[in-house]
């Protein structure tokens, strides 16, 4: 388990994000089309997953919305936002906020994302949803940064996670 603080007050997550340089556990997660995907669906590519709580909070939508901007830019990179939110309320999300780039993804139907990444947040007023963090992944799915932020209501690294992807 790792140690996070949620505005100032320890909570624990299930578990400890994968190390860099080792292959990213595949996952099913739901589109806000109700299709699900899978790392290979994104074969190929370098992706950016930008795990958050719930985009209906700021740090979250301030999250997307920097990632979607600079991703924009970096040609072969896929950008997946994954939280619990219910893919109709991502959906809504990404077209009112105009998020070209971002995959968004929920877990409502995959809770075990959640644990096989680590993030899953286990006591405290948040306990069930994931935790913020982002994992970058190469073409062949291999961890090049791995952050989990160690105050949910602070931004992650941003700098740090395209760095990885460049």
């Amino acid at each position: 388990m790792a140690l996070i603080t949620f505005k100032g007050h320890p909570i624990q997550t299930s578990g400890e994000l994968p190390d860099e340089g080792a292959t990213a556990p595949d996952f099913k997660l739901t589109k806000t089309d109700l299709s699900d995907v899978s790392l290979k669906d994104f074969a190929g590519k370098k992706k950016i997953l930008n795990i958050t709580p719930s985009l209906d909070t700021g740090v979250c939508a301030t999250s997307a919305k920097k990632f979607n901007e600079a991703v924009a830019k970096l040609p072969g990179v896929a950008l997946l936002n994954i939280s619990a939110d219910l893919p109709f309320a991502a959906g809504r999300f990404c077209e009112s906020n105009h998020l070209q780039n971002v995959v968004a993804l929920s877990t409502f139907r995959a809770p075990d994302f959640a644990k096989a990444y680590g993030v899953r947040i286990v006591d405290g007023p948040l306990a069930g949803l994931t935790a913020r963090a982002v994992v970058v992944l190469d073409a062949q799915n291999k961890v090049l940064h791995a952050e989990l932020v160690p105050e949910i209501a602070q931004e992650p690294n941003y700098d740090a996670a395209l760095a990885a992807v460049r």
